[in-house]
């Protein structure tokens, strides 16, 4: 006997979702920032086709999936559709990398190419908020959802700290390395150590998914790799511990030049 595939997630709270066709075309319209959409498999109505239609114009992340996922999430009507609101708005990385050379100062950027740890999030992104980086940038697609938990997760701190979320992580890269910032990779790929790099000019850092690492396409964009030693028998660092020794690195090498 089959049986059939369970899902097993938490069920947000219904103030961050939307559900129904013409509710989420609504939210579509009027500009709402929304983390993703699920959307039912078999999805071909009339309405329907005109929501794919819309979603194809923005850089939302859709997923098609089986109506028995969407009831996971509510006992109502959702007419085959579940859009999550973010509770937070979204910056352009040109803005944020902009608005910094134009204050002289070097930009610091921390880019999680792959994370999807809430928990690793959260704990990155109130770093990223103590040591004053100008923005955290996640992808679109294959990245952790910010949603209420990863804001508490976070202890608030992403109601401060500026998040952009890049369609395209190797076109975002290039944007970075060809507008003068200094690419860095954290990675065990290299002998290079950490300290032994500048991280006193415009600075992007780049960590990588918890399992896999830096993608390698991604890793090809850098301009230095560095790797933190490891002298005991574990392999390798958490995200969170990593990308936080990396950002007090810049903050030490930058407050040395300032003294």
């Amino acid at each position: 006997m089959i049986q059939k595939q369970k899902y097993e997630t938490r069920r947000p709270k219904e103030k961050e979702m939307l559900f129904g066709l013409r509710a989420v075309i609504e939210a579509i319209d009027a500009g709402k920032v929304i983390d993703k959409i699920l959307l039912r498999r078999d999805m071909n109505s009339a309405i329907g086709k005109e929501l794919l239609s819309k979603l194809e114009r923005t850089t939302t992340p859709v997923q098609r999936v089986p109506v028995e996922r969407l009831n996971q999430f509510t006992d109502k009507n959702h007419q085959g559709v579940i859009a999550f609101l973010s509770p937070i708005d979204f910056y352009r990385v040109e803005d944020i990398v902009q608005a910094a050379f134009d204050e002289g100062r070097a930009p610091l950027l921390m880019v999680l190419d792959g994370v999807t740890d809430m928990r690793n999030f959260g704990a990155i992104a109130r770093t990223c908020a103590c040591v004053s980086a100008d923005a955290l940038i996640i992808g679109a697609r294959g990245s952790v959802s910010i949603n209420g938990d990863a804001v508490k997760t976070s202890a608030g701190a992403l109601h401060t700290l500026p998040v952009c979320k890049v369609e395209n992580m190797q076109n975002c890269l290039r944007y970075l390395r060809d507008s003068g910032l200094s690419v860095v990779a954290a990675t065990e790929h290299t002998d290079k150590i950490y300290t032994s790099t500048d991280m006193t000019l415009p600075l992007a850092i780049v960590v990588g998914n918890e399992e896999k690492g830096i993608y390698e396409e991604n890793l090809k964009l850098c301009t230095d790799r560095v790797k933190l030693p490891m002298t005991g028998t574990i392999e390798s660092l958490n995200v969170s511990v990593a990308a936080g020794v990396m950002l007090y690195e810049a903050v030490r090498q930058r407050n040395m030049i300032n003294q």
